[in-house]
């Protein structure tokens, strides 16, 4: 019921990243931790103009890279992620970005949340479901989880969402975040869901 209210609510529910192409999509996910997808967008806007290959990440001083990103905060980690993977990328899988699981989470910066959000996003491939901020929160007042790893909160939504919902289910829980369900002040009385929330304060 509660799943199925919250989809039926959101039935528009996508990436807010913009990209397109699996090398964008990998590093617009990468620049997204601890930043608004808004800003990332501005950000990439230019940056994937200047930046159309793994190598061309390689090409310049790091410097330079980090002065491209640096509106995305914590821009010297992420400038050494997106580079290290770019260079495993150019190495070992010939300029392209993997379509697996198992080689996407052998990049930097790259966990099983990224790297579902490009096999998604990128490849139609579904393996497991995206865990961010916004779904942690909402797994665990939801009642999904008790954990706060994201991994176990991923096996957890994962044994009790049906798999066909799985990609989509993600992006329900982060528009269901940012509308109502918010961090310091969820808006229980206008959540569609509250009766069967065991989190709610209305």
């Amino acid at each position: 019921m509660l799943i199925r209210r919250l989809t039926k609510a959101y039935p528009d529910a996508h990436v807010a990243l913009n990209f397109s192409n699996p090398l964008e999509c990998l590093i617009a996910t990468i620049l997204s931790a601890q930043c608004t997808d808004e800003k990332v967008n501005e950000v990439t806007a230019t940056l994937f103009e200047k930046y159309r290959s793994a190598a061309d990440y390689l090409a310049v001083p790091e410097d330079e890279l980090k002065a491209d990103i640096r509106p995305t905060g914590f821009f010297n980690q992420k400038a050494a992620s997106v580079r290290a993977a770019c260079e495993r990328i150019v190495t070992e899988y010939g300029g392209e970005v993997p379509d697996t699981m198992e080689d996407l989470i052998t990049l930097r910066g790259v966990a099983r949340k990224t790297a579902n959000i490009v096999l998604g996003n990128s490849f139609g491939k579904v393996e497991g479901i995206a865990v961010d901020t916004h779904v942690r929160r909402l797994a665990n007042r939801l009642g999904f989880s008790e954990h706060n790893d994201p991994d176990k909160i991923e096996r957890d939504l994962m044994a009790r969402i049906p798999r066909t919902r799985w990609f989509s289910f993600s992006y329900v829980l982060i528009d269901h975040g940012r509308a109502i369900c918010q961090a310091k002040k969820p808006r229980c009385g206008e959540c569609i869901v509250e009766e069967l929330c065991p989190s709610s304060q209305a």
